[in-house]
């Protein structure tokens, strides 16, 4: 019989004083980063790093349930209205079905409060129409 797993502590953090590979002042973009330890994360000391690096971070801090209310929302209406009630034979079919209802159902009838109750397809649409000809 194996011997049970061990959690091992989790990696210490960069700082500012190691930066990496890439220099950071150089870049302008926005950065989403899936935590690998969620407490490291929220935690005081990853907040500091990022703005000593001039990257705004995605979350407030812990117990901050709205950065991914909508998100979670979504999937929650995914699985209970198509996933949870189809039996899929291969994760292929799967894939393709639920491709198939975001396309067909969710984006072009379901009306959301957080689009002033419009279809994503529908604020999709005017704000395609505001955008300049090219």
């Amino acid at each position: 019989m194996a011997a049970p797993a061990t959690a091992s502590p989790p990696a210490p953090l960069p700082s500012a004083s190691s930066p990496p590979a890439v220099p950071l002042a150089h870049l302008r973009i926005e950065v989403l980063r899936r935590p690998v330890e969620f407490t490291n994360y929220t935690s005081t000391q990853f907040a500091a790093t990022l703005k000593e690096l001039g990257i705004r971070q995605s979350v407030g801090r812990t117990g901050i349930c709205y950065d991914n209310s909508m998100a979670e929302s979504f999937f929650a209406t995914l699985k209970n209205e198509r996933v949870h009630r189809t039996v899929y034979p291969t994760r292929e079919h799967a894939r393709r079905d639920i491709a198939r209802y975001i396309e067909l159902r969710y984006n072009t009838t379901r009306r959301h409060s957080g689009l002033g109750y419009r279809t994503p397809q529908q604020a999709h649409d005017e704000y395609l129409k505001k955008q300049p000809a090219a």
